[in-house]
């Protein structure tokens, strides 16, 4: 009886969490468009997300780039097929690894800090205080970081396939490729397709991590280590959201290309 108490009690919270984050974006939807713009706060957390994200996005572009042409390298050498290398490697990059990755490690910096942030402002009573001088906590906190991913989170994961093309040139002149003729088929295995794609794709990821990041700092409770158990669950939730929407998304834009 103990496992199905149990059950019950995680799938009534995976309810009521959905609930939560649905009646969250509802409300950030509402407030988007309207009066004050706090553009300066936008304007600040695109800075931040975007230069503390650098360094390990090229890092996970690189290694990414990298580990893939070494073994499609070494694989499809067995059946002759090492000049498709430099193809399958760049459409595998631009239009699955790239965004996805990126966007795991995104939501494990930035949606976790976000989650810490909000968090340690809830237990503070800075959120109440915002409210209590007539101040939309979603204008001034939801917002800003939403309106922020959505702009850098594309634009890392395109320095991020870059990354692993270059990273994919130096291991396929190791392989035997001629560079030249390396760069020359990754861009010739790319259309216009693979690149909206996977930007489009950063997109959903970006509101996802941003509107679980915030619910949960929104909600939550019990001092530092409401905190501390916060952060946890942003990242958890996130990275599944992101692998579950990455499937429907994927099945999506193949449907829309046919």
């Amino acid at each position: 009886m103990k496992i199905f108490r149990q059950m019950g009690e995680a799938a009534l919270q995976i309810v009521k969490t959905s609930g939560g984050v649905a009646l969250l974006t509802k409300q950030t939807c509402e407030e988007l468009f309207t009066r004050p713009f706090y553009l300066d706060l936008t304007a600040e957390q695109i800075v931040v997300m975007g230069m503390e994200s650098l360094l390990l996005v090229a890092i996970t572009g690189i290694t990414c780039g990298a580990v893939m042409t070494l073994q499609f390298g070494y694989g499809l050498e067995k059946f002759g097929g090492k000049l498709y290398i430099p193809k399958v490697m760049g459409m595998s990059m631009v239009r699955e690894m790239g965004p996805v990755f990126t966007s795991l490690m995104i939501a494990g910096r930035m949606g976790s800090g976000m989650a810490a942030e909000i968090g340690s402002m809830k237990v503070t009573q800075q959120i109440d205080a915002i409210r209590a001088l007539g101040t939309s906590p979603i204008k001034r906190i939801v917002i800003p970081r939403l309106l922020a991913i959505l702009v850098c989170l594309p634009i890392l994961t395109l320095f991020a396939d870059l990354c692993g093309m270059v990273s994919g040139l130096l291991v396929g002149l190791e392989l035997g490729l001629g560079g030249n003729f390396f760069w020359t088929k990754v861009f010739e295995g790319l259309v216009w397709n693979d690149y909206w794609t996977g930007t489009a794709k950063t997109l959903f990821f970006g509101f996802l991590i941003a509107i679980i990041a915030c619910y949960r700092g929104l909600n939550t409770e019990g001092g530092t280590r409401g905190v501390g158990n916060s952060t946890t669950w942003v990242v958890v939730a996130s990275s599944i959201s992101i692998f579950i929407a990455d499937f429907f998304l994927t099945k999506l834009f193949i449907t829309i290309s046919k």
